[in-house]
């Protein structure tokens, strides 16, 4: 599983116009599912997530986790985060999950967050989401659970 974790002062998911969810400051998530991921894999990424010290303290250092701060957390699933481009300019996305799998990992990995976080928010997977944020820092960690980077 890959991750794109961004500090942010508020972010939204709108669906043909429509708002589906936002936060305030905390983190945007952007998630994609390997083919071959496990449940493993999302708690990985869940514990990192909920544990990612990225937000300061009263002296200004990176010491607190969106946990510590009471900010919320904004899933977005996404599986262009396994496009390859080694090979021409048209990405593949072959190592991607299939879309019925992708689906119930990523059902699956909504559920996980909030059960450990009730500030969790979720976007639509398939859907033809705009996202939007207000990166703060900017602050952007990437994360893989084969822990590629």
């Amino acid at each position: 599983m890959r991750a794109v974790i961004q500090r942010v002062m508020e972010a939204s998911v709108t669906v043909s116009g429509k708002s589906v969810a936002s936060i305030g400051r905390g983190i945007l998530v952007l998630a994609g599912f390997h083919e071959s991921d496990t449940d493993e894999d999302r708690e990985y990424v869940i514990n990192k997530i909920l544990g990612a010290r990225i937000f300061n303290d009263a002296a200004g250092i990176m010491n607190l986790s969106v946990t510590d701060t009471g900010g919320e957390i904004l899933l977005v699933p996404q599986f262009t985060l396994y496009g390859d481009l080694r090979k021409g300019k048209r990405p593949s996305y072959s190592a991607a999950m299939k879309p019925d799998s992708a689906r119930e990992a990523f059902d699956s990995f909504v559920d996980r967050c909030r059960s450990r976080y009730a500030k969790t928010r979720a976007g639509v997977f398939g859907a033809d989401m705009k996202v939007s944020l207000v990166n703060s820092g900017p602050v952007t960690i990437l994360l893989d659970s084969s822990r590629i980077f």
